[in-house]
């Protein structure tokens, strides 16, 4: 399958505000992905150590009776999140495996600092109560002046660090 130019932003940016609108007519909520991210290491945990997360304050309050840490909107929503990707790059003739990198990265700088940067927005996400997608789209569209806030503080940082690693892209 050739592969095919990706969306006009401006159309997907609001196919994005009317998959928002409908996830607010449909569940009540916004979009958000972090309590997902938190529910499956809960999961993991117990997997592990199920007394240690029955017994700890914080994993406690995904298990008890009645309870099941997967039982959550946010895990059905960034499960079909995962699967819509897969499906529109597919459709699109952009599904290969591959690690996009710079010139002069390697693979192996480029996956470790993936995964330091991943684990620090996982961290931040849920000392922020929320992460960017929770912040930005959902908390913009209900005029929260704190994600207001956040978004035009995330636009600055990027507008100023961009210059800084736009030679490592070249």
């Amino acid at each position: 399958m050739p592969e095919r130019p990706f969306w006009n932003p401006y159309v997907a940016g609001v196919v994005l505000g009317l998959v928002l609108l409908g996830s607010f007519l449909v569940m009540g909520f916004g979009l958000g992905s972090s309590g997902a991210v938190t529910r499956f290491a809960a999961f993991g945990a117990h997997l592990v150590a199920p007394k240690t997360v029955e017994t700890n304050a914080y994993f406690s309050q995904y298990y008890g009776p009645g309870k099941h840490v997967l039982e959550d909107w946010l895990v059905f929503e960034v499960l079909g999140v995962f699967l819509g990707g897969v499906l529109g790059a597919y459709s699109a003739g952009r599904l290969k495996l591959g690690i996009e990198k710079g010139q002069r990265a390697t693979t192996a700088q480029r996956l470790f600092l993936a995964v330091v940067g991943g684990v620090l927005m996982g961290f931040a996400a849920r000392l922020a109560r929320g992460c960017t997608s929770g912040q930005a789209l959902t908390g913009g569209a209900a005029l929260s002046l704190g994600s207001w806030v956040f978004m035009m503080a995330v636009f600055t940082g990027g507008y100023l660090v961009a210059p800084l690693v736009r030679r490592e892209w070249r």
